[in-house]
């Protein structure tokens, strides 16, 4: 496994926290939707639009030459504006990305568990998420705790307790 650094994400990140949604977005080998689409999109803008917000908290992944190559955040949202992902209010919905040369070598995981532990260590009890059906984080995040607690025709929602 290469070395690779964490921090808190800060709200100078907020243009890196793009490219990781569109990280995200294109998870899939075959697919690519221009950087402008998917944050055009009013389905995925909502998580990095206006970041950083009071609520908003993540972590940032670097290289050992402190270049970040991936990031997990999570955002609060409301029933009358819900994300993907949502369940309720006051539980924080995640989103995840990392570059494509960074994949399989543990970033992903160690995001999601720095996150998890932010997220209780701020108070939340739980954390949701949306992942697309065949994308190869959802046994990242079944490995990881996360149960489907809902399902659509593309993607399921999965929630974490994390206390």
């Amino acid at each position: 496994m290469t070395a690779f650094l964490l921090r808190p994400a800060v709200g100078e990140d907020a243009r890196f926290l793009a490219d990781m949604l569109v990280e995200a977005a294109n998870w899939s080998p075959g697919s690519h939707r221009p950087r402008l689409q998917v944050l055009a999109d009013p389905a995925l803008s909502p998580y990095v639009s206006g970041w950083m917000r009071p609520a908003d908290a993540g972590i940032v992944a670097e290289s050992p030459a402190g270049h970040p190559i991936g990031a997990c955040w999570f955002r609060l949202f409301d029933s009358a504006k819900p994300g993907a992902g949502f369940v309720a209010g006051g539980v924080p919905e995640l989103t995840l990305g990392v570059g494509r040369q960074w994949r399989a070598q543990g970033v992903g995981r160690e995001l999601l568990r720095g996150v998890s532990a932010m997220a209780g260590a701020a108070g939340h009890a739980r954390l949701s998420l949306s992942v697309d059906h065949g994308n190869f984080a959802h046994r990242l995040y079944v490995s990881e705790g996360f149960v489907v607690v809902s399902s659509t025709d593309h993607s399921d929602t999965m929630v974490k307790i994390l206390r």
